[in-house]
């Protein structure tokens, strides 16, 4: 399984083979060019890397959680029997400038405030290129006017994944990327402003305070008010108490802790919490099919008493892996 990579430099824009920024009028050929959406895989996976993680580290961690999540499935398919046609994972690695000198309170402060700029409001570039990735991706679907879930022409699913800061990226570019005028939506006569839909999210140790999703992301969700929001699944947030990115300097840098320290604490939508499970244990249907699930990893992400980050980044487990194939499943 050979990724897709994109890489963006600190403004959010698209960089070319040489580097240099691709102009903005032709960011959707590139897409349509340098990334062929393979007619063999059923679940396309988009990743954003987190903090301190250069370019090839980001691919691999991508590649290892898809890797894992594969293998689980061929050990044992009949844990996930939604997935009778099989799983054929394929990755899209979204690459953007993470990393810092300092590796303390400073550092994270720094790239905190860069992943923000780069998807601001009249700033940044990250929710354009972001929205024609997924417009792309969604003008691989074959019939528009089937449910109201993002296929390919094979029945291909989508899924967004993303770490500490990426997932806070990647909440602002979807968002953004779907507010009016809409960069994805269907070209069908029915309803030509239709917008794309996304099946699954999974953010591990998301970098955000715990009301980001009132404060900063309420439209990701259909309510009411916003009938036509981009995300129809669940989206899954893991979170640890020995998580000292998001706890301790969260703490001190925006006064509470963090979602990946303590999990969402309000949204427009219910919330409801579970519980990281092992791999030979089956996901409840009601433990997932919700419009925000906090999972409670406290047992598995601890991470070393000398790493200054705790369990930030200690998310590279089997059973990520497992909650990620279940998503994947109860998509279907």
């Amino acid at each position: 399984m050979t990724p897709a990579e994109i890489d963006l430099d600190e403004a959010g824009r698209l960089k070319g083979p040489d580097s240099t920024p691709v102009p903005v009028n032709r960011v959707a050929d590139h897409l349509a060019r340098t990334i062929p959406l393979p007619a063999w895989a059923t679940d396309i996976h988009v990743w954003v890397h987190g903090w301190q993680t250069p370019p090839a580290q980001a691919t691999k961690v991508a590649m290892e959680l898809l890797s894992r999540a594969r293998k689980l499935y061929e050990a044992n398919p009949d844990r996930y029997p939604g997935l009778k046609a099989g799983y054929r994972p394929w990755c899209v690695v979204v690459r953007w400038p993470s990393s810092s000198r300092s590796k303390l309170k400073g550092g994270y402060e720094r790239i905190r405030d860069r992943a923000h700029a780069m998807s601001a409001e009249g700033k940044g570039h990250a929710p354009y290129v972001i929205g024609h990735l997924l417009g792309y991706l969604d003008g691989e679907r074959g019939d528009p006017t089937a449910p109201a879930v993002l296929r390919g022409r094979t029945g291909q699913y989508l899924h967004l994944m993303g770490h500490s800061f990426g997932g806070r990226f990647l909440c602002e570019a979807v968002q953004r990327a779907a507010e009016p005028p809409p960069v994805l939506g269907w070209s069908t006569p029915h309803d030509p402003r239709r917008p794309f839909t996304v099946d699954s999210m999974l953010i591990f140790q998301m970098a955000a305070p715990r009301n980001a999703f009132t404060t900063h992301f309420e439209t990701l969700f259909p309510t009411d008010d916003h009938p036509g929001a981009p995300l129809r699944g669940p989206i899954a947030l893991t979170h640890s108490r020995w998580d000292r990115a998001t706890g301790y300097w969260h703490l001190r840098a925006e006064k509470a802790p963090g979602i990946g320290h303590s999990g969402a604490s309000t949204a427009p939508v219910g919330l409801f919490s579970t519980e990281l499970l092992p791999t030979d244990t089956t996901y409840p249907q009601l433990a997932l099919d919700n419009r925000l699930v906090n999972v409670n990893a406290d047992w598995r992400y601890r991470g070393t008493r000398l790493n200054p980050v705790g369990a930030h980044s200690d998310y590279l487990h089997p059973e990520s892996s497992h909650l990620l194939i279940t998503l994947a499943e109860r998509s279907r």
